[in-house]
């Protein structure tokens, strides 16, 4: 009598060890055996490389990336609390200006926002997905293309030091970010060419560390954010993000023609001329722990590969390479987590080497890149040269609409809840028709606008020395 052998476990290729793809190993682990390909040496601590452009600047981890990390990966928030990082309340914790110029009442909320450097929860996310073991890590490898056809990618072709390798997979997942080859790849199959949409409003980033002020560090001092105003351009903004270490994270952005510098001496003058003077007045005096950090890679890219009419099986495309967004937003990584938690939607029912899986996850991560996508360019492309596709007549009324609900709930906490609902990326946009934001915006009662920035004294105080 022979035994039976057991079958083979379904295997998948991730290429690239950025957020969206670490998410998406984990996701596929517990089905498959997966290998995460990567084409740089990664640090062995929260460090910056040089394949994540923004490990400079400032990031947050918005409620709805909160929210996916707390299922997909239970610890993993209290692992970056343990080494520096906050949970931060909106709008409690916050002080903030809207891009229409209204300061927002602090209004306490259940929504979160985790605040740290992005080098640290890169290395908390790293470490904590790649623990357990079953999930295979290859450094200082580069895809050069996609194995198959244009009905079916087989798996990858790699290149190691100069040498060529191949190698099989059941399902290939691109996570390689915002410079994926990914449409060229499939050209070479001889798939069609994928619709594209690029939002530039041409901005740049300047950061830069500054040692905590006074006692701040010790007192939870909030978020400082001066968003850029798209009526007035050129749009100028900052935040300063207490992060780990005792530190400040400043980080400033201009679009054209209103760009920040590297020059240290500009930095603060910059910070001065944003819609309110608070980001400059608080950085007085302020020690610098480092040189001003610059990005250009700052524009809003998507790609509609779910809207192939033929889609290869056994390639998934996910983060970055899908929608990448100005990251004044903050909504990247938060992205990634909600794509890692639909294909754990879609997983349930189905296998990984079951026929269409590929379409039908290409399609369930379409949602919450689209809709970070409609909150991002409704800000973005009204800037001039943003775009060489205007808002149509139904983008033009939303961002009409949105500001109102802005100004709506800056002065009302439930007209506020539904709105950071949206802004936090927890639930759809439709929830800003809901009644919670209608009937505040109607007929509800709302507190008289915030006239400046509303620190507290005890806050100021803790930037005493």
């Amino acid at each position: 009598m022979h035994e039976s052998t057991p079958a083979r476990r379904p295997r998948v290729i991730v290429i690239g060890a950025s957020a969206a793809g670490l998410f998406a190993a984990a996701a596929f682990a517990p089905a498959a055996d997966v290998t995460v390909v990567e084409r740089d040496t990664l640090p062995a601590g929260p460090e910056a490389r040089k394949g994540v452009p923004q490990a400079h600047h400032a990031h947050l981890l918005w409620g709805g990336g909160v929210l996916a990390c707390e299922e997909l990966l239970p610890g993993l928030l209290d692992e970056a609390v343990e080494q520096g990082a906050r949970l931060v309340g909106v709008m409690g914790d916050m002080v903030s200006m809207a891009p229409n110029a209204v300061w927002f009442r602090r209004f306490r909320t259940p929504h979160r926002v985790l605040v740290c450097s992005l080098p640290l929860l890169h290395h908390v996310l790293r470490t904590h997905v790649l623990r357990a073991g079953a999930i295979t890590l290859r450094e200082g490898v580069t895809v050069k293309s996609l194995k198959g056809t244009a009905a079916a990618v087989t798996g990858v072709v790699l290149d190691t030091d100069g040498t060529e390798e191949s190698l099989d997979a059941d399902l290939v997942v691109d996570a390689s970010g915002r410079g994926t080859r990914v449409t060229t790849w499939l050209a070479r199959l001889g798939l069609p060419d994928v619709e594209e949409r690029v939002v530039d409003a041409g901005v740049t980033y300047a950061s830069r560390y500054y040692r905590a002020l006074g006692t701040s560090a010790e007192t939870g001092f909030p978020l400082v954010n001066v968003q850029a105003n798209p009526e007035r351009p050129p749009g100028r903004g900052g935040i300063i993000v207490p992060v780990e270490g005792g530190r400040w994270l400043v980080t400033l952005s201009g679009t054209r023609g209103g760009e920040p510098t590297s020059d240290p001496d500009d930095f603060l003058e910059f910070a001065h001329r944003l819609g309110d003077p608070v980001i400059g007045d608080l950085l007085k005096g302020a020690e610098p722990l480092g040189p001003v950090r610059i990005s250009h890679s700052t524009a809003n890219r998507r790609r509609y590969f779910e809207k192939l009419p033929d889609w290869p099986e056994g390639l998934v495309v996910v983060g970055d390479a899908v929608g990448s967004f100005n990251p004044v937003y903050g909504h990247g990584m938060a992205v990634a987590a909600k794509c890692a938690r639909e294909i754990i939607a879609v997983l349930k029912s189905t296998g990984v080497r079951t026929p269409g899986i590929a379409r039908r996850l290409q399609r369930a991560v379409a949602q919450p890149v689209g809709d970070a996508w409609d909150l991002a360019i409704g800000q973005d492309a009204r800037y001039p040269g943003a775009s060489d596709t205007e808002l149509n007549a139904v983008e033009r009324l939303l961002a009409r609409y949105v500001d109102l609900c802005v100004r709506t709930g800056a002065r009302n906490p439930r007209a506020l809840h539904a709105l950071l609902d949206v802004m936090s990326l927890e639930k759809r946009p439709t929830r800003l028709f809901s009644l919670d934001m209608l009937w505040p915006m109607l007929f509800g009662r709302k507190l008289p606008f915030q006239p400046t920035a509303p620190l507290t004294s005890a806050e100021l105080d803790s930037t005493l020395r």
